[in-house]
């Protein structure tokens, strides 16, 4: 049922309704989202959703590590049987709960589902506040998100053109990129650790250490795995591993709506990649603005 699922969404994507809405800009409390993948309805949908106490909830700012964190799961859930990730895309292991394409799959799945979502708490908060949901946020060195922000834009045509990285990193740090401020939805969601259950994890800790995050996923999970099973999720977690899956690589997606020659959704996967795109003046101007939109969090980062 997954898999013609994901045949039919793969192919709901390319239909020419979707095409049409591929200049389209959905705006959400002055967030721009692009229209192919949102409507307003979906918009809507995503805010009166029914969280049931057993969904796991994956939340990200763009180019964060969510493809990776889909897998994880995956793999934890299956208790390391590789078939799901080899075989089901991951969008229908873990579908977009703002995302039109996947209303019926979110919906009807069974349990525990696995859902993502790009949105900032603030359009969650009163679905979330509902229900026992677990939420797991994973949050990326906002430079390396710019930097990996700006490549996805050059494939995905759904996405307005970005000009220049420095074009495109100017309205990263005010704000206006699509999906929005990158220090409002991590600031909304930090804020909120004591108002749901949720578990923090950075994309550098990830690198760092995979095995010993998947254990610490399994302990909030309340899910116990075998070391022997731990270590083939890590083995099949890795990003030279997940780059060639084509079930997570989104080489299914048509070139219509992702130029696959123009760029790979993963691209490198690594810690610190800015520094080959920031000059000293972009580096420093990004210091100020982190520094000054950060103030007064408790937020702590490995980088």
């Amino acid at each position: 049922e997954s898999s013609n699922s994901s045949s039919s969404i793969t192919t709901a994507a390319a239909d020419q309704e979707s095409m049409d809405r591929m200049e389209v800009v959905e705006t959400l409390c002055g967030i721009n989202l692009p229209g192919h993948l949102h409507t307003k309805e979906s918009l809507q949908f995503a805010q009166d959703f029914e969280f049931r106490d057993n969904d796991v909830v994956i939340v990200t700012y763009p180019k964060s590590g969510t493809t990776w964190m889909q897998e994880i799961l995956t793999l934890i859930y299956s208790k390391g049987d590789s078939m799901p990730a080899e075989n089901i895309p991951n969008w229908a292991r873990a579908p977009w709960l703002e995302q039109h394409y996947f209303k019926d799959l979110v919906r009807n799945g069974s349990g525990p589902r696995l859902i993502t979502t790009h949105l900032q708490y603030r359009f969650l908060a009163k679905a979330l506040g509902r229900s026992k949901a677990k939420v797991i946020y994973i949050t990326r060195n906002p430079k390396d998100v710019a930097v990996s922000f700006y490549h996805f834009h050059k494939m995905a045509n759904f996405l307005p053109d970005p000009g220049s990285f420095n074009d495109l990193l100017k309205k990263f740090l005010d704000g206006t990129v699509s999906f929005g401020s990158w220090f409002d939805h991590v600031k909304g969601w930090h804020n909120q650790k004591n108002a749901v259950n949720i578990f923090y994890i950075t994309y550098e800790e990830m690198k760092m250490d995979l095995r010993g995050s998947i254990e610490r996923l399994c302990n909030f999970l309340h899910f116990p795995l075998l070391p022997a099973v731990v270590d083939s999720i890590h083995k099949h977690c890795t990003f030279t591993n997940m780059k060639d899956n084509k079930m997570a690589n989104y080489t299914l997606i048509p070139n219509e709506i992702m130029d696959h020659q123009k760029g790979k959704f993963m691209r490198k996967g690594e810690v610190g990649d800015w520094k080959r795109h920031f000059t000293v003046e972009q580096s420093i101007i990004f210091d100020n603005i982190y520094e000054d939109e950060m103030r007064g969090t408790s937020l702590q980062f490995t980088w």
